[in-house]
């Protein structure tokens, strides 16, 4: 058995040996790539400094805060620190320029807006916006900042948009941390990050052609978010926490007693509803997921009534439930409950890609975190916070 474990290990390192050829590619492709973004910045000082950063977030310097990628590139520390904290919106034409070339080379009609939060943890209390503060992502109470950020998903591929970085109530409550961190005074107020998700749909969505909102079960929580969309006339399909209250319109109204009110269906968590379905209500689905292979899901969507925040009768919605299975052994390994505002007559297929949408945008995250240094940074104020962020982006 080891002997046939070392050959086996020696021929699959063999695989992994890259021909020194394909590097000799690497830099002039990136430098093709970086031409449009970086060359929204007028002085050529401005434009040295975006290659650089840019260079050392993709590097393999051990942490891609300023001095670290300074040092790699042999630059002045100061004149790549004063780059990243440069003017307040700066980073602007950079953005614009990156959804210009999501909505061309990417969009589609059916395309998916997808809004995540995600926490960076960071220690002390000086960087702008940290706070013990809770986050699905970290599935705790933790010393963090957390972010709002708006992805792309369509069948050309998938990709992180925009960014707002989210104050908690207490930084908003204090002039002197505000002026301290350099906060913009138009961005001091507080503002949930339902509010940040609507602030950036409102100001990406116009470019970015689609027929979705998606998000996690963050975002589906509130009523009264699902509720804004679809005055918004935007068709949504958000995850929802499982004990989220519903009624099922397809189930038989209870008999009555003939005493008291009338009888009414129950409410019940999406969750507990989703058990109570037998499997004949269930249909699988064989759906690609990338360079892995074929992927099986169970899809089901059932007519339902969501309550309020006010316990209240709320809209008709399609609750849409979603169980991937296994490769090989085909066991359920997770399942999503999301309510919508479609229409119920809306494909499966459909359901089930818009669904998938909203892990796309988790693994961008994941990726812009380990690979393009998101995460990686040492700065303080919200200037210099948002310029990382773009240019990661």
């Amino acid at each position: 058995m080891d002997a046939r474990y070392a050959i086996r290990k020696a021929q699959l390192l063999a695989e992994c040996e890259v021909a020194p050829e394909v590097f000799e590619q690497v830099m002039p492709r990136l430098q093709t790539f970086m031409e449009p973004f970086v060359d929204t910045f007028g002085g050529q000082a401005l434009h040295q400094h975006a290659t650089t950063s840019i260079h050392g977030l993709l590097s393999d310097v051990e942490r891609t805060n300023v001095a670290s990628i300074a040092s790699q590139f042999g630059q002045d520390r100061l004149g790549l620190q004063r780059f990243i904290g440069w003017a307040d919106g700066a980073d602007a034409p950079l953005r614009q320029a990156l959804r210009g070339q999501v909505g061309t080379q990417l969009g589609q009609e059916d395309g998916v807006l997808v809004c995540d939060p995600s926490a960076l943890p960071k220690s002390g209390r000086e960087s702008v916006g940290v706070a013990r503060q809770g986050c699905g992502r970290l599935g705790k109470v933790d010393n963090c900042q957390v972010a709002m950020y708006v992805g792309y998903v369509s069948r050309q591929g998938h990709t992180l948009v925009d960014r707002r970085l989210s104050l908690p109530k207490a930084w908003t409550q204090e002039k002197a941390r505000l002026d301290k961190a350099g906060v913009p005074k138009e961005r001091r107020g507080y503002r949930t990050r339902h509010q940040l998700a609507l602030e950036m749909l409102e100001h990406n969505g116009a470019s970015l052609p689609h027929r979705w909102m998606a998000g996690d079960d963050e975002m589906g929580r509130p009523y009264g978010f699902r509720r804004r969309l679809a005055a918004l006339g935007e068709r949504s399909m958000l995850a929802v926490p499982g004990n989220t209250l519903m009624r099922d319109l397809e189930t038989a109204v209870p008999d009555s007693s003939g005493q008291g009110r009338p009888p009414t269906r129950p409410w019940q968590g999406v969750a507990k509803g989703a058990e109570g379905l037998g499997e004949e209500a269930w249909r699988r689905l064989d759906v690609r997921d990338g360079s892995k292979g074929p992927l099986v899901v169970d899809v089901v969507k059932r007519r339902v009534v969501s309550r309020t925040h006010r316990r209240q009768h709320g809209d008709e919605a399609m609750f849409v439930v979603r169980r991937d299975r296994d490769r090989d052994n085909q066991q359920v390994v997770q399942v999503d409950d999301s309510l919508s505002n479609a229409a119920c007559e809306t494909p499966l297929g459909e359901c089930a890609r818009v669904a998938k949408a909203e892990h796309r945008i988790e693994e961008c995250l994941q990726r812009s975190k380990s690979e393009a240094g998101l995460a990686d940074y040492e700065v303080r104020n919200g200037t210099g916070w948002q310029q990382h962020q773009t240019l990661s982006l």
